[in-house]
C-alpha cells in the first residue's frame, strides 16, 4: 500500500462491478446532515470512509496498521416499513443493500489491503431524509509510503589499502568507505 488513494480507487471498482444498484460513491463528510446544501446525489449511495485503529513499526519506516473501512448505505425513501405497508419492499430494500456490502467484501482482500473482516453494522442518523447503515470492516495494511528509497549501485572496482586516513586521494567520481 502506497497510499489511501489505492485502497479507496480499489473499493470503488469492486462496489462498480459487484453493486451495479449503487448510484453515487464518495468519501464520508457527513453529506446526509447537509442534503440542503451540499451537491445532490442520486442514490443509494455509498460514503466511504477510513481510521487507524492500531499501528506497529517495522522496519525502515514500514508500518503494519490495523485499519476499520466504514461503508455507510443511504438509501432515500419515503415508503412506510410497518408490517402490511403497500410500499414495505420498496422501503425495506436499503436492508438487502447492508447485507450485500457484507457479502460483496467480508472475507475478500484486494492489492492494496488484506483480508476484510465485518466488525460492525450500525444505524446511524440521517436527518430524517432517508435511512443511513454503517457496516465495518477491519484490515491490515503493510504502509511502506514514508520508506526511503535507495538506488542500488553495481560496484566494478574495489581496492583495499591499510595506509592512513590522511594519505588516501579522494576523488569526487570515486567512492572511499573507511571502515574504522
Amino acid at each position: 500500500m502506497e497510499n489511501w488513494k489505492d485502497i479507496y480507487l480499489e473499493l470503488i471498482d469492486v462496489i462498480n462491478d459487484k453493486m451495479p444498484e449503487i448510484k453515487w460513491i464518495d468519501m464520508w463528510h457527513e453529506q446526509v446532515s447537509y442534503l440542503t446544501s451540499e451537491l445532490p446525489f442520486p442514490t443509494p449511495a455509498i460514503f466511504l470512509s477510513f481510521n487507524v485503529l492500531d499501528i506497529t513499526d517495522e522496519s525502515q519506516l514500514v508500518q503494519d496498521c490495523d485499519i476499520q473501512i466504514d461503508f455507510r448505505l443511504f438509501y432515500e425513501t419515503f415508503s412506510d416499513t410497518y408490517g402490511g405497508s403497500y410500499n414495505q419492499d420498496s422501503a425495506l430494500s436499503f436492508l438487502e443493500g447492508v447485507t450485500k456490502i457484507h457479502t460483496t467484501f467480508h472475507g475478500t482482500d484486494g492489492e492494496s489491503y488484506g483480508t476484510l473482516k465485518r466488525v460492525a453494522v450500525k444505524e446511524e442518523e440521517s436527518g430524517g431524509a432517508g435511512n443511513l447503515y454503517r457496516v465495518s470492516f477491519s484490515t491490515m495494511i503493510k504502509d511502506s509510503s514514508a520508506q526511503k528509497e535507495y538506488n542500488n549501485t553495481l560496484v566494478n572496482d574495489i581496492s583495499i589499502s591499510n595506509e592512513s586516513i590522511d594519505n588516501i586521494p579522494l576523488d569526487v567520481n570515486t567512492h572511499t568507505f573507511i571502515i574504522d
